[in-house]
């Protein structure tokens, strides 16, 4: 019963942002403004930004709902970025000291800052909110983490088109999208390859790029 208690209290977050889509659907023109600020706020406060992307594609469709969900993260990125740098930065440091990973960027950034800040976008292997406070608190200029949020674009493309395969926001609810048709299913799998491809390209450049962890 415990487990079955803490299950569901995970799904909770999840579950508001399910409603939340659907209350943005019911807005009509001005959903999309609304839609880039719920993904700011989903940013800012730690939630899993993967419901709203996915539910982009079922409201908007791959290319409308990749262009929301980049503006939605990258703002709400770069203000995750400047409460770290100047509010938080104590409690972000003291979070960081979870994530031994995070040792050798703060080095890497000050001599390449937006070919790392590139790189960990790309890559998978770093959680996306609490990667946006850690460059606050590193060397990396605000202008080299902006232009770093293009690397972003290529994981948005695959998960707002496996979106689009849901149909429905009510399919996001049971955490994967229905079986899409094979025609659909051949779009996904080239995407999915291609995305795959950048990502092993990005951790081995990534890999090669930052310094040895202490």
């Amino acid at each position: 019963m415990v487990l079955l208690g803490e299950h569901a209290i995970a799904l909770q977050p999840q579950l508001w942002l399910i409603d939340a889509l659907a209350w943005v659907k019911g807005l009509g023109v001005g959903g999309a403004i609304a839609f880039i600020l719920l993904y700011i706020l989903a940013t800012i406060s730690f939630l899993p930004g993967f419901i709203l992307t996915l539910g982009a594609g079922v409201l908007y469709g791959v290319v409308p709902g990749a262009l929301y969900v980049w503006i939605g993260a990258t703002l709400g990125g770069t203000c995750a970025f400047l409460i770290g740098r100047y509010l938080a930065r104590g409690w972000v440091t003291q979070q960081l000291a979870n994530y031994p990973q995070f040792a050798t960027i703060d080095t890497a950034v000050s001599q390449a800052g937006f070919k790392i800040v590139l790189l960990t976008r790309l890559s998978p292997i770093f959680p996306f909110n609490l990667l946006n406070y850690a460059f606050g608190v590193t060397g990396v200029s605000l202008t080299d983490y902006l232009l770093g949020s293009i690397g972003m674009i290529p994981g948005t493309l695959l998960y707002v088109y496996l979106g689009s395969l849901a149909g429905n926001l009510a399919t996001l609810n049971a955490q994967s999208p229905a079986v899409p048709p094979a025609v659909q299913g051949i779009g996904f799998l080239f995407t999915a390859l291609t995305v795959f491809y950048v990502t092993r390209l990005a951790q081995r450049a990534l890999q090669q790029s930052l310094p040895p962890s202490p």
